[in-house]
């Protein structure tokens, strides 16, 4: 039997971003609450002095094992799935912070198009530049009224920026300045210039000074060591929330932070369609408990999220024979058609890339949104064009190399050695929409450790993601050209999905809107048919947009933590379901 644990007003399931800007937030106000992590304890003293390529970047040794828990993968509804065993195809985080300590910084607000996508197409192109497969839909909420929580998690979070030329004025600048400019970055944004474009540099979670946030946490500027992408910061330098929302939190008596505490189900009372709490087991004991509670939100990772949902029986599962059901509906956000571009060689210019920051970089967004016109274009949507200056590894400044280079012998060293300073990569960031043949649900045939079904991800790419690729990847060589590469070559845009999940953003699933009949959540990631759970995090997009969803997922997270104290004061849903009028 699980030992039942004293009632709380909230438990809260995750610490990233989203578990760490609630737990912060309802700490502050008073509430008493406990924070679940089913990964270890960490905090800045595990990543000091640890600059390890092979450990991070090839081994991946922050993300989750997938040996006891994964997802499997099909394209098309009569397929069997089979598990992702590989961390090499599929990247997601674990431990205390979450995906949010491995993430590169790249911060972006998306576009007012991008919240009312379905409307404002409709609008502008007519209903008939929809594809017929495509699950478009609004997010039922509009750019004007998340600008008040993007500013929250920027000031949080100690955002460097610049101003986007083509963005809708801000309400507040950046709270730091933007990161330096480099000599690849000028390059990219003189070229952008030239073809009369708008470069800007790029928004980032790395501090370009020493910063102090709202709650009195201290970041400081970082020191571009190139250890950000898949490593934790050493340095308080980047913006994660071991090094804010976490330590708020934790400043507070009120506030329980358990970690090797692996949520299994939510509790649910049919008779009162209220959720009580959530069970768990210890992962150092194996002892199983129960913690009841007021309110339970969600807050892991969006795949996390949906499969916790499905376990414990809670929304009507998505049935894509018959279009009906909710939950596990739209999934997106799988980069094998995202991040493509093109890559320029150069013979007489040297670039220092061994310095650089996860979102070191400078960016377009001409071709974003709806930013350009589509009357004549062969798909929906856009995406941002971007340079970054990670900074290199010593393992993989070998590899980047002109494609006719052999794998092996003297040509290949003497080019590895050559190029090693000399190649710059531009790259498209586009939206990923979702259909009706993309889902998730819970396997027929593998299970974890503990006998629970896998999740299972249908997903199947379309002729939009080729078509808006290949779009991107034109831009790029064109910007290339303009910078002076001497050989270029183009990213090619796959034949069909290959079961890799890099990226680690996927989405939806749990999504959000304006009423319960196409979505799971309302604007406050409130679940329509169960008032006291939330569901926060990258499953509440009905797509992505542009590849980078940190900045949207931290402001939703203050949307709903606002949510959550008012449904604690009231005890009322937050929003009405416009399905039902």
């Amino acid at each position: 039997m699980p030992t039942v644990l004293d009632r709380v007003d909230a438990v809260i399931v995750g610490t990233g971003w989203a578990g760490g800007i609630i737990s912060a937030e309802l700490a502050k106000a008073g509430h008493n609450i406990v924070a679940l992590e089913r990964g270890k304890d960490k905090n800045r003293n595990d990543y000091i002095g640890v600059k390890d390529e092979l450990r991070y970047d090839n081994r991946f040794d922050i993300m989750q094992k997938l040996s006891s828990e994964t997802i499997t993968s099909r394209t098309d509804l009569d397929e069997t799935a089979y598990p992702v065993r590989s961390k090499k195809e599929m990247q997601s985080g674990t431990d205390l912070g979450g995906g949010s300590v491995h993430w590169a910084g790249g911060t972006y607000r998306y576009l007012p198009y991008e919240f009312e996508v379905l409307s404002q197409t409709i609008e502008r192109y007519g209903e008939e530049k929809i594809p017929a497969d495509m699950n478009l839909q609004n997010w039922g909420i509009s750019y004007e009224e998340m600008e008040p929580y993007y500013e929250r998690f920027e000031y949080m979070a100690g955002i460097s920026g610049e101003q986007d030329p083509l963005a809708p004025e801000r309400n507040s600048p950046w709270p730091n300045p933007p990161l330096g400019e480099t000599p690849p970055l000028k390059l990219f944004k003189q070229a952008g210039e030239s073809l009369g474009l708008n470069p800007f540099q790029t928004a980032a979670g790395n501090m370009s000074q020493n910063y102090e946030n709202p709650d009195g946490e201290q970041l400081n500027q970082c020191m571009y060591c190139s250890f950000c992408t898949r490593s934790g910061c050493d340095f308080d330098a980047k913006s994660d929330p071991l090094a804010t929302v976490i330590p708020t939190a934790l400043r507070h008596n009120n506030f329980e932070l358990r970690t090797n505490a692996n949520v299994r189900r939510v509790l649910y009372d049919d008779d009162s369609e209220q959720a009580s709490g959530v069970s768990y087991i210890d992962e150092t004991t194996g002892e199983e408990f129960e913690q009841p509670a007021d309110v339970v939100v969600l807050a892991a990772f969006s795949i996390t999220n949906n499969r916790l949902l499905m376990l414990s029986d809670i929304g009507e599962q998505y049935d894509p024979e018959t279009r009906e059901g909710t939950l596990g509906r739209n999934f997106s956000g799988v980069f094998n058609h995202s991040l493509l571009g093109a890559t320029g060689f150069f013979e007489n210019e040297k670039f220092n890339l061994y310095m650089g920051a996860g979102a070191l970089g400078a960016s377009i967004s001409d071709y974003d949104a709806d930013n350009f016109d589509h009357s004549d274009i062969d798909f929906i949507g856009g995406g941002i064009i971007e340079i970054r200056q990670y900074g290199y590894g010593a393992l993989e400044s070998s590899q980047t190399v002109p494609s006719d280079t052999p794998g092996w012998g003297a040509e290949y060293k003497q080019k590895s050695l050559h190029y090693a300073y000399r190649n710059l990569h531009v790259r498209y960031c586009p939206m990923m929409m979702s259909y009706w043949h993309n889902y998730l649900d819970l396997d027929p045939t593998y299970t974890d450790e503990y006998g629970d079904p896998l999740l299972r991800v249908t997903y199947r790419p379309t002729d939009q993601e080729n078509n808006i690729s290949q779009f991107g990847v034109d831009r790029c060589h064109e910007i290339m050209e303009a910078m002076g590469a001497d050989i270029i070559e183009d990213d090619e845009i796959p034949d069909n999905f290959n079961h890799i999940y890099e990226g680690g953003s996927y989405v939806g699933g749990v999504v959000m809107g304006d009423n319960s009949e196409t979505s799971v959540v309302n604007s406050y990631l409130q679940m329509w048919d169960v008032e006291n759970l939330f569901v926060v995090g990258g499953s509440a997009f009905p797509q992505l947009s542009n590849s980078h969803p940190t900045n949207t997922i931290g402001a939703l997270a203050y949307r709903a933590a606002e949510g959550i104290e008012q449904y604690l004061e009231n005890g009322e849903a937050l929003a009405e379901d416009a399905g039902e009028n």
